[in-house]
């Protein structure tokens, strides 16, 4: 998949995600979570066997293997696990909350992410991707991205 039709596929989520009051900030931070559970998955596998530190239970196969209210209360589970663990870590999940309470849409976020290879894919394209939704979200109206100012003028 190219770059413009990955960024598409994923804000075209963000966009059903957003009817649901998942506003663009949020979206983007549960899908900085879900990516870095996806990818320290892939870099544990072949070729790199790389130890990821994250706890057995807690990691892409535990998450991918549920989906509905199961996911939804294994998701908040390992947020909240991953959020007390040491290091860097710790630090990248410390007070991570689930934002995304419908959990047929958690269920299909997960299953667009594990459709795709994030290793393989160069390190442009994935600047480009968050580059790109970055970009979708500044043009979008602030109403539409839940930021109304109810300030009078």
């Amino acid at each position: 998949m190219n770059t413009s039709s990955l960024i598409q596929k994923v804000w075209n989520f963000c966009h059903t995600l957003r009817d649901d009051g998942v506003g663009y900030g949020d979206y983007l931070e549960q899908l900085t979570y879900l990516l870095f559970l996806k990818m320290a998955h892939e870099y544990a596998q072949e070729p790199y066997s790389r130890d990821t530190h994250i706890p057995s239970g807690y990691d892409w196969s535990a998450l991918r293997s549920k989906t509905g209210e199961p996911l939804e209360a294994h998701y908040l589970s390992t947020l909240h696990k991953l959020g007390n663990e040491s290091g860097m870590l710790g630090a990248i999940f410390f007070k991570a909350q689930n934002k995304i309470q419908d959990p047929a849409k958690l269920s299909r976020l997960v299953q667009m992410i594990d459709a795709e290879s994030w290793v393989g894919m160069e390190a442009d394209t994935k600047g480009d991707l968050y580059e790109g939704l970055l970009q979708k979200m500044l043009r979008t109206p602030k109403v539409a991205r839940g930021s109304i100012s109810l300030h009078a003028r």
